[in-house]
């Protein structure tokens, strides 16, 4: 028989480990989605692609389908599902298939996001109706579907955990001035955050926000910026890294958090952030909604 502080270290270490683990991660065909699937995959986990990409875009790469192959290839195993955040038929044939292939669901990742960065003079409903439908409703949504999954979860001991890529909770005029219904639909995420994290306590899940200190370089970005190469951005890699050390803590007591990437890495003693520049030595774009007097210059290495 094991020891008593064997038993507690065993017990510590499967439910932080995240082999065999199942995983959510809403829009994770690509990007910072599929960034965090790939580190989880690495770990052993069984990773959920829950997306709409089924054809590659002409310039974008990536689908559903090939997400899960680099999954598996990682070391992880994985199921691409087609799915609309916006819609509960949707989302819940998801679940379904996540249990029958699974067993169950013990991580749930709200990465999937729409986003304009427009005025109110320049944003049209349709565009408006999106973002609130993808980002606030589609992260309720699914949060409350896989909520009896997550409590079976934590009643074997597997540390379930919600994990919303949101900013901080932060009402400064300056972050809606320019786009107001993206940040209204992106604090809408954190929103849930903050309620759920309270609301779900009593039954050991955890459910916290991450947001990155700068701008992140991905394809869409790519798309969107043109030809910057991906100046003052960091890589994809820096929020999977921040992503693994919050999913690996205890659902029990870490909860309720609204954690900035470099943040979480500081704290687990990483100094060398050059690491994760698109071009290192070069300066840094804080993201949009920071507040950089918290942090070194952003005209400056950090």
């Amino acid at each position: 028989y094991l020891s008593y502080f064997a038993q507690i270290t065993y017990l510590l270490y499967s439910s932080t480990s995240f082999r065999g683990k199942t995983v959510i991660i809403t829009g994770a065909s690509r990007g910072i989605g599929k960034a965090i699937g790939l580190r989880l995959a690495k770990d052993g986990a069984n990773i959920v692609i829950a997306a709409k990409t089924t054809t590659p875009h002409p310039k974008l790469p990536g689908t559903i389908y090939t997400a899960a192959q680099e999954m598996e290839r990682t070391g992880g195993k994985a199921i691409a599902c087609v799915v609309d955040v916006r819609d509960q038929t949707s989302i819940q044939k998801c679940i379904d298939q996540t249990i029958v292939k699974f067993g169950g669901i013990d991580i749930l990742v709200n990465n999937a996001s729409a986003i304009a960065l427009t005025n109110t003079h320049d944003t049209d409903m349709k565009r408006y109706d999106l973002m609130h439908h993808v980002n606030t409703r589609g992260t309720y949504l699914f949060s409350k579907l896989c909520l009896p999954h997550l409590r079976e979860s934590a009643a074997r001991g597997r540390n379930p955990h919600i994990l919303n890529l949101s900013p901080p909770l932060d009402l400064k005029a300056e972050y809606f001035a320019n786009h107001v219904a993206y940040t209204m639909a992106k604090m809408g995420m954190s929103m849930c955050v903050l309620r759920m994290a309270e609301e779900f306590k009593p039954d050991g899940i955890a459910v916290n926000a991450l947001w990155p200190l700068t701008g992140i370089w991905t394809s869409a970005t790519d798309f969107m910026m043109g030809d910057s190469k991906g100046e003052g951005c960091r890589r994809v890699e820096i929020m999977s890294d921040a992503a693994h050390v919050m999913l690996s803590k205890m659902s029990g007591s870490y909860t309720g958090n609204f954690a900035i990437d470099e943040d979480v890495l500081r704290a687990e003693g990483t100094r060398n952030f050059e690491q994760y520049a698109v071009q290192p030595g070069g300066f840094l774009m804080p993201d949009l909604f920071i507040d950089t007097s918290k942090y070194e210059a952003f005209n400056s290495k950090i």
